[in-house]
């Protein structure tokens, strides 16, 4: 049987980037992008302007039909969850306090993202809670770098 902090760095495959959004200004839409670079501040082009805990924040495709299902509704966009990276087949919330890598950047996973008011006004009523524990994680830059959609996002092992 394997010890517990064995188990807590192992992941069975990378996950991989499927969407990627920035806000140019606060309340703004999100546009979606293909590419970005990742800065010390979060992702150019994006409102975000010093760095820190929630420089980028990173939601889970596999929260998506959950979310839907919650506020009854058919499709959600991931632009209106407000969140800047979508990807799929890695568990974020494992992510909390560890570095990763996504495309050639290097990140921390830092705090988990509750969601905000403003999913009640875009979600509909019933859209904040349906976001409790499905709203992603927070991440702080380590190391810039490029990112597109496709990418892998990676769990460094620790030494």
């Amino acid at each position: 049987m394997k010890a517990m902090a064995e188990l807590l760095v192992q992941f069975p495959r990378d996950g991989r980037v499927e969407w990627i959004g920035i806000r140019p200004a606060r309340r703004e839409p999100l546009r979606a992008v293909e590419t970005v670079e990742i800065t010390e501040t979060g992702l150019a082009g994006d409102h975000r302007s010093k760095p820190g805990k929630r420089a980028v924040t990173l939601i889970q495709a596999e929260h998506l039909p959950v979310i839907e299902r919650l506020c009854g509704l058919e499709e959600v966009d991931p632009a209106t969850l407000r969140r800047n990276i979508l990807v799929s087949d890695i568990n974020l919330m494992a992510l909390k306090g560890r570095e990763f890598d996504i495309g050639s950047a290097t990140l921390r996973g830092v705090d988990p993202c509750a969601p905000c008011s403003r999913m009640e006004e875009l979600l509909g009523p019933g859209g904040y809670n349906a976001m409790r524990g499905h709203g992603g994680i927070t991440a702080e830059v380590l190391t810039p770098g490029t990112v597109c959609v496709g990418d892998a996002i990676s769990a460094i092992k620790p030494d």
